[in-house]
């Protein structure tokens, strides 16, 4: 596949979403024009044709990331996984975690997203959240032990010796949080 065909297909699909966080059209233009670069640069990487549409709003989501990490908005850095949802046919872990993150208290949710899902260091989510280090440390340690509580409760997962989570993702209609 072309970057052309790719545009084709996909190029007001991933607008919309841009506009949908940033809430101005210009910036989207220059995220979608970011974006189509990297697909362009990277398309050769992609494995899975099959994966395209997800690997593209995966692209459009890092690139508007990006942007309000240069723009310093960490408001909307804490909050965008609340509305980050990407079509899928298939039921998988990821429809169970998105659905179990949504019912995460905030005060856990945010420290957590900006700790594992952003990268940032424990002390410089402190800071940003204006709390102590300890406090944050316990709201992550709390978060992560809430998603796996989730796992279990949601798709009867269990904990093996190792503490590690195993089972298997129940049908979409049998799952508690993804129903």
């Amino acid at each position: 596949m072309t970057t052309k065909q790719v545009w084709t297909s996909y190029s007001e699909d991933l607008k919309r979403f841009i506009i949908s966080k940033v809430k101005n059209t210009t910036i989207a233009d220059d995220i979608l024009q970011d974006t189509f670069i990297k697909i362009h640069t990277k398309l050769h990487t992609l494995k899975d044709i099959t994966k395209l549409k997800s690997w593209c709003f995966t692209i459009a989501r890092n690139a508007i990331l990006d942007y309000w990490k240069w723009t310093n908005k960490t408001f909307e850095i804490a909050n965008f996984e609340n509305g980050t949802e990407i079509p899928s046919e298939e039921h998988t872990e990821k429809d169970c975690l998105r659905g179990i993150l949504k019912q995460l208290p905030k005060k856990y949710r945010e420290p957590l997203f900006l700790s594992d899902i952003r990268g940032l260091k424990q002390q410089e989510v402190a800071n940003l959240l204006k709390q102590s280090l300890p406090t944050t440390k316990s709201q992550i340690q709390r978060a992560r032990k809430l998603i796996a509580k989730g796992f279990m409760d949601c798709c009867g997962f269990v904990l093996n010796k190792e503490g590690n989570l195993i089972g298997e993702i129940q049908e979409k209609a049998d799952c508690k949080i993804c129903e």
